[in-house]
């Protein structure tokens, strides 16, 4: 029982319970949020995380998808400028016997697009993934140094 009165008409609250563990969402009574495709949609392509590192060779993308295949993973590179990673998470199958307490993992569709610089090499860009995460390398384009040749000064 809760000791603090609900501001939002009859139903208790429980977002002030440090002991709860339900998480207030301000967007829940809104008409789009009632429809789960939207939000299993919204919910993957947020948490679709992406760690992106610039070394001195390359520029290395790391992408978290915990639980997809390889072939479940588009990753393609647009206009020669564009880096795109892709893919889908599906949803289990309900059974009529299961009854489902909480479903927190997300499903759906994602995709991440990122501008690259001009300095990278797009025919030698790789790809690889193990225990779900995902590695993408850009190589950079080699910079050829100025040949600096030595003037003898005379007087």
């Amino acid at each position: 029982m809760s000791l603090i009165p609900s501001f939002f008409g009859s139903r208790r609250s429980n977002i002030l319970d440090p002991f709860s563990l339900e998480i207030w969402d301000p967007f829940k009574d809104f008409p789009l949020s009632s429809e789960p495709q939207f939000a299993r949609e919204t919910s993957a392509l947020v948490n679709t995380r992406v760690d992106w590192k610039e070394t001195p060779e390359a520029h290395v993308f790391k992408a978290d998808l915990p639980g997809l295949k390889k072939e479940e993973v588009k990753v393609e590179v647009e206009e020669d400028s564009v880096l795109q990673i892709s893919g889908e998470r599906n949803v289990e199958k309900e059974e009529k016997k299961e009854m489902w307490h909480r479903v927190e993992r997300s499903s759906g569709k994602f995709l991440r697009r990122f501008r690259l610089p001009e300095n990278v090499n797009m025919d030698q860009i790789k790809a690889s993934m193990e225990n779900g995460v995902l590695t993408v390398t850009v190589p950079k384009v080699e910079v050829k140094k100025p040949d600096v040749k030595a003037i003898e000064i005379s007087g």
